[in-house]
């Protein structure tokens, strides 16, 4: 499987920390022996604005971008960003999402409606979802900033990467006085991905 390149897209909006979450994951794939070609975060970063990151890794890596239909795992850190970047998923696509809404501008304003049925929609075409309140997770965790680290965690449970090795980088790109409770938010992360897999 070393020889196979594997894309992963993270995708939210500005402030939910998208950059240190790939950079992490980037970090500790390298450090498992992988190539990873990381992409810089597209779209607005101020907070509220959508942003999406490209992450590829495998034997040898060329080009950092990927291809409509070529996602083998999606992490959204919205809710409705999930189904803004369906155009790169496919029938083998994991889709990680956090149920978390956060409400861009023309929903505020009135001009459009929030949909109802994002889950459903994204369910419906067969795709592998894992849904969760990656906000309650990294608020019961101690720090409600922690989304990032919930998803990560989430996420490490489909990676070639010692669980130990995500912590160490972990802890070596947090500061102290937020490590532990941003390694706990990556801890729940992780444990309520394989809750999810066990009702599956």
């Amino acid at each position: 499987m070393r020889d196979k390149t594997t894309n992963i897209l993270l995708c939210g909006v500005g402030g939910q920390g998208i950059l240190l979450a790939s950079e992490i994951i980037s970090s500790a794939l390298m450090s498992a022996g992988y190539d990873v070609k990381q992409s810089e975060v597209h779209g607005m970063a101020q907070r509220g604005g959508s942003v999406v990151a490209h992450l590829r890794y495998g034997a040898k890596v060329y080009s950092p971008l990927i291809e409509l239909g070529g996602a083998d795992f999606a992490v959204s850190f919205e809710l409705l960003e999930a189904l803004r970047y369906l155009p790169y998923y496919n029938r083998e696509s994991k889709v990680i999402i956090n149920t978390q809404k956060i409400l861009p501008a023309p929903v505020s304003t009135g001009v459009e409606t929030y949909p109802s049925d994002i889950l459903d929609q994204l369910v419906s075409r067969r795709l592998a979802v894992f849904p969760m309140d990656a906000f309650e997770l990294a608020r019961s965790a101690g720090e409600a900033r922690a989304v990032n680290m919930v998803l990560v965690g989430a996420l490490s449970v489909f990676l070639p990467v010692k669980e130990e090795i995500l912590l160490e980088v972990i802890e070596g790109r947090i500061p102290e006085k937020v490590r532990k409770v941003n390694t706990e938010a990556f801890v729940r992360g992780r444990e309520k991905v394989g809750v999810l897999q066990g009702k599956k």
